[in-house]
């Protein structure tokens, strides 16, 4: 049994991002965070996730705690397997789901590890939500941080949409 704080950072929302988890295995912990130069809040929550259970080394049964409704919702509510059936869009109209890359990339450990995902409330005195909250935040502020790709491709799709109207 493998418990996974996780929480994502934006300084300006999109603006520098940081993400940040904590892996718990009886005594053994570890730390994981990162940035990028210019993200979203949502982006970086996914991105806390993912890194966490990249981070596992074979299938486990794990419990991720997050204070992303975003993240928590759309796993435990199903709609990610739905995407998934319907080609990574949204029911309605079939337009793309927003970060489809990094729930592309999340998709793949919900079958491979036992996951029961739990919300908690933010800034609310949790010692590891408040833990993997400082690291996010200190990621984001890190000297040269690169590039998220993922996020720069969207943006320039958005774009390229809002010019043929």
């Amino acid at each position: 049994m493998v418990t996974i704080y996780t929480d994502g950072a934006c300084l300006g929302n999109p603006g520098p991002g940081g993400f940040a988890a904590v892996l718990i295995h009886g005594e053994h912990r570890k730390e994981i965070s990162g940035g990028y130069a210019e993200t979203t809040n949502n982006r970086m929550e996914l991105m806390a996730a993912i890194k966490g259970l990249e981070a596992l080394k074979r299938p486990c049964r794990v419990t991720v705690f997050s204070d992303s409704q975003y993240v928590i919702e759309r796993i435990t509510g199903g709609a990610i397997h739905a995407w998934k059936a319907n080609g990574w869009t949204r029911l309605k109209g079939r337009k793309p789901i927003r970060n489809v890359d990094l729930w592309k990339a999340l998709y793949p450990h919900l079958s491979l590890h036992e996951i029961t995902c739990t919300w908690v409330k933010g800034h609310a005195g949790l010692k590891e939500n408040e833990r993997c909250d400082w690291l996010a935040t200190d990621a984001s502020r890190g000297r040269e941080l690169p590039p998220d790709t993922g996020y720069l491709e969207q943006k320039e799709k958005d774009s390229a949409q809002r010019e043929l109207f």
